[in-house]
């Protein structure tokens, strides 16, 4: 009796795994929607539909670990120190997955606000 051992995937790499099926799947279906000949109309229809997707977009900052008793002991005003130095690229994080790096910057229009000059585009990993 022959029986081969599969070592099972970790959960947290079974989500992202789906995801990029999933983007490959509706890749797809998009190119193949462009070829048929009422393409044009069907295409705006599906690109308003997958616009409207709402996705969960962050900027990555810093991060750090500290006991709870220090976290406990925080209040207004206490500075909390990051594992990033001013000036090195932010992680742009969207459902979770970083999909690009970039520099905070001061917006034009508002002098009071700022957001992120993305620098690098990170390439999806093609799923096997």
């Amino acid at each position: 009796m022959a029986a081969t051992d599969v070592e099972a995937e970790p959960e947290a790499d079974k989500p992202d795994e789906q995801l990029d099926r999933a983007i490959e799947e509706l890749r797809g279906v998009l190119r193949e929607e462009e070829n048929r000949p009422d393409a044009v109309l069907q295409s705006a229809a599906n690109s308003s539909i997958i616009m409207t997707i709402p996705v969960d977009v962050q900027i990555i900052l810093g991060s750090t670990e500290m006991p709870v008793s220090e976290l406990m002991a925080l209040q207004k005003g206490s500075t909390v120190a990051l594992n990033r130095r001013i000036g090195e690229p932010v992680d742009v994080m969207v459902n979770g997955r970083r999909i690009a790096r970039g520099e905070i910057t001061v917006l034009e229009s508002d002098p009071t606000r700022f957001g992120i000059r993305l620098t690098e585009i990170i390439a999806a990993a093609k799923s096997a």
